[in-house]
């Protein structure tokens, strides 16, 4: 009987517990995504991006780079505050009037070793999503906090990632690679 009895009063701790945790990690998401809301609307003026809350996803926010580009028609920008306490970047280059998916390029092989190239030597690491569509892309983690100041600068860099479309254009289309980059 003592023993039923502790192992209920266990088993209700821990379901407290959790519950609380998730209460608190909820709270949390929802601090981080006002701070990142409120990021977005001070910095995107500064970069030509005006960032909106995703419809579909209220821990996304969405915004499009089109000015200052030279090979890519535009960057499809998704920051998402995910609930294991990071904000992620996904941008997508639009060249063509379309996402560049890996299985449509005219060299995938080529295009697959040479996105991992760039992640080695560019400042945002490039992959391909479920559905082989590319992106460039960075990750925060919150332990120390909400990174305003990083934020900003990952915001700024996003216009730098014009010059690998450029270098990319060999294995997306067969067309000549374009060493210059965006104009900003």
């Amino acid at each position: 009987m003592k023993r039923t009895f502790l192992i209920a009063i266990f088993s209700l701790m821990i379901t407290s517990a959790s519950a609380v945790f998730a209460q608190t990690n909820e709270a949390s998401r929802n601090r981080t995504r006002e701070s990142l809301a409120a990021l977005l609307d001070k910095a995107g003026p500064g970069i030509n991006v005006a960032f909106r809350q995703s419809s579909k996803q209220p821990f996304n926010y969405v915004g499009v780079l089109k000015q200052g580009l030279v090979n890519a028609e535009s960057f499809e920008i998704v920051i998402s505050v995910t609930s294991n306490e990071t904000i992620g970047f996904r941008i997508y280059p639009h060249y063509k009037n379309g996402y560049i998916n890996v299985d449509n390029v005219k060299n995938s092989a080529g295009m697959m070793r040479q996105l991992l190239r760039l992640s080695d030597r560019a400042f945002l690491f490039w992959g391909a999503d479920e559905s082989g569509d590319i992106f460039t892309g960075y990750t925060f983690t919150l332990e120390s906090g909400f990174p305003e100041e990083a934020i900003k600068i990952v915001l700024r860099s996003i216009v730098n990632s014009d010059k690998f479309i450029g270098e990319l254009r060999p294995n997306i289309d067969g067309t000549a690679a374009v060493t210059g980059g965006a104009t900003n």
